[in-house]
């Protein structure tokens, strides 16, 4: 027999197994907004086509989180990124659900005890794309106090920092109440995720590179987390999971841990590959008005994802001192 013979049996015994420990319907828990919904019809197609199921094997259970309630504030005056995934996580644990697909940018870097997230997607383009009312395709070529809407300190912090001049106000809501409020003249200009445009199928202006706009942490990247002993659940899911893609955020996610990174801290970082085996990672921390910012570019190991990122941390938490720390309220 044939050594590609011999595992494909193998691993037909082992989706087997998988299936027969399935319950009948695997409720995936998501948010209701229309790209986290694409987010976890995605998950759910993905699944089905790769086991061989009808898309009915998984459920999708919309839950309404704290950050969809609040749309008129910024998120930092109410507890960060957590309140994205709040209400889905207890669902999680009190076993309503048997996964929850995030956007990966929303989540703390400290997780529930019991939860983990096992398996990131392919992940899609990490970049800004950036809209305007008058047609600018950078910030650079907005006119003298333009104001620009977005509800990320990380974007404020990036855009005060290269035009001091401009101003900065709080826009929230999903792509469309964006793109709404700016052709209705609240705003001159936002910027939005090209990840979430290209999954949603829209057109895309312009898209800013790192170099004008560093993306946020874990940007584009797709998780699913589930219980920690749902050892079979884990197993459904494996064959979903992108091992370059994980190293990339793992990166990128232990930079922001070091940090301690918060809704409150403008931090940005940015892995991409270095041929096959290597990572560039990019990071800064600044403060909210620009007024001060401090970057770091380190290359190593993809093996060592972990411990570049502590690294890049630990260079930006030096240089920044706990001068700067202290104004953010850290």
């Amino acid at each position: 027999m044939r050594r590609s013979t011999r595992e494909s049996l193998a691993q037909h015994s082992v989706n087997a197994r998988i299936f027969r420990a399935l319950p009948a319907s695997l409720p995936i828990g998501t948010r209701g907004s229309p790209l986290a919904l694409w987010q976890a019809e995605h998950v759910r197609d993905r699944l089905a086509a790769y086991h061989g199921l009808d898309r009915g094997a998984a459920s999708l259970k919309v839950i309404t989180t704290s950050g969809d309630r609040i749309q008129d504030k910024p998120l930092a005056d109410f507890g960060g990124k957590g309140l994205f995934t709040k209400e889905i996580e207890e669902a999680l644990i009190d076993g309503g659900i048997d996964m929850a697909v995030h956007s990966m940018k929303d989540m703390p870097t400290v997780l529930p005890d019991g939860l983990v997230i096992p398996t990131i997607l392919p992940r899609e383009d990490a970049r800004d794309a950036f809209f305007a009312r008058e047609g600018e395709e950078r910030i650079a070529d907005l006119p003298p106090g333009a104001l620009v809407g977005t509800a990320s300190l990380r974007r404020q912090a990036q855009i005060l920092l290269a035009r001091p001049d401009l101003r900065v106000d709080t826009l929230r809501g999903n792509v469309d109440t964006r793109l709404r409020k700016l052709r209705e003249g609240e705003v001159d200009a936002t910027l939005l995720a090209v990840a979430g445009l290209k999954r949603l199928g829209r057109d895309l202006p312009a898209v800013l590179e790192p170099e004008e706009m560093l993306p946020a942490v874990a940007q584009g990247a797709v998780g699913i987390e589930i219980r920690e002993a749902d050892e079979k659940t884990a197993a459904y899911l494996a064959p979903l999971g992108h091992q370059k893609s994980l190293e990339e955020i793992t990166a990128e996610r232990a930079c922001l841990a070091v940090l301690d990174g918060s809704c409150r801290t403008p931090i940005a970082a940015y892995a991409q590959p270095i041929g096959e085996d290597r990572l560039r990672l990019r990071a800064l921390v600044a403060l909210p008005d620009g007024g001060e910012c401090y970057r770091t570019e380190l290359e190593g190991e993809r093996s060592a994802a972990e411990v570049l990122g502590r690294e890049a941390g630990n260079i930006l938490r030096g240089e920044a001192g706990p001068a700067f720390f202290e104004k953010l309220g850290l």
